[in-house]
């Protein structure tokens, strides 16, 4: 096989630009799709993504464009759109590349109205190219930096998962390669939805011991949730699942969390997201992930708890008295 050179990015967000950073620091050729032509711009002549990134010097080697076209002949595809725009964005780019272009999945959450995984999305819309996800720890700005970072780069076929990790792999950036595709995209949907309940718990001043009880309580909701989808213990409780949990619990950086500690402040989630330019994945996938663990009977009461909160106008204090009367039971 041979090795990956060109990587074209569709997504210029932080974590998309991020990724174009990691990319070109690790010797790559980088063309980066932006749907704002003002970022385009910014990154070509400013060398900066002054809306989503200000503020971190980017590699000059990168290449902006508003065009998807201009991805058709890269190596191998990161696709970094938020979830809920992966549909409409990959029937839009599929037309433009060859079936055996290799996709990297960036994009952490479950598609709303079918409940599928992002990989299943893709399949269903551009047809069989090989297949990979990219999930764990991080905050876009911290990889940008070149900070240390280790990420789960998972993909079935083990020769196509070492060119990507080789493509991308840095000493500041360290991609630990998995088989495990499916426990990847259910730990990085998973928990962003339970980082909006430590925001809100956050906000509420609950305390210290109440953030370690919802993320170790958490953390049994994703097992139970990634047990019933075919995913790996093992998976779960690496990067991709317990690490990426841990991250976004413990700070505000996480849009997540900060949503969630707005509301524990007593504001509403419309009124949060409306001031914003950034996406919080985890108020989109929350209603379809209980949804589809009701299905496939699994309990999730804090996931239950969070949509309960963001989509039926329930009582803070009165949600959370009710989580904290549930029945002891056996861990």
């Amino acid at each position: 096989m041979t090795a990956i050179e060109t990587i074209g990015i569709v997504g210029a967000g932080a974590w998309g630009t991020a990724l174009a950073q990691v990319a070109a620091r690790a010797g790559r050729r980088v063309t980066i799709w932006a749907r704002e032509p003002e970022v385009a711009e910014s990154i070509n002549t400013a060398h900066e993504n002054s809306l989503f990134l200000k503020g971190v010097p980017l590699d000059p080697a990168i290449c902006a464009t508003n065009t998807l076209a201009d991805l058709a002949d890269v190596d191998a595809l990161l696709i970094v759109t938020p979830a809920q725009f992966l549909r409409p964005t990959l029937a839009e780019l599929s037309v433009h590349l060859p079936q055996t272009t290799p996709i990297v999945l960036c994009s952490k959450g479950i598609e709303q109205g079918t409940g599928l995984l992002m990989t299943e999305v893709c399949a269903a819309v551009a047809g069989a190219h090989p297949l990979a996800v990219l999930s764990g720890p991080t905050f876009a700005g911290e990889v940008a930096k070149g900070l240390p970072t280790a990420i789960t780069l998972a993909c079935a076929d083990e020769a196509l998962g070492g060119k990507f990790c080789a493509a991308v792999g840095l000493p500041t950036f360290r991609p630990y390669w998995s088989a495990d595709v499916i426990g990847a995209e259910v730990g990085g949907a998973v928990k962003n939805v339970l980082a909006i309940a430590c925001g809100i718990a956050e906000g509420k001043q609950l305390g210290e011991n109440a953030r370690a009880a919802l993320i170790t309580r958490g953390f049994a909701e994703m097992i139970r949730f990634g047990k019933a989808k075919g995913a790996q213990y093992e998976t779960l409780a690496g990067l991709c699942g317990l690490g990426d949990l841990i991250l976004t619990c413990s700070s505000t950086q996480s849009r997540n969390m900060s949503l969630g500690y707005a509301i524990g402040q007593g504001r509403r989630m419309n009124d949060i997201l409306a001031e914003r330019k950034t996406v919080a994945e985890g108020a989109y996938t929350a209603p379809v992930l209980l949804e589809t663990a009701q299905k496939l009977g699994v309990d999730m009461p804090i996931t239950e708890a969070v949509v309960q909160l963001l989509y039926h106008d329930a009582d803070v204090d009165t949600v959370i008295g009710a989580l904290l009367s549930r029945p002891f039971r056996p861990e």
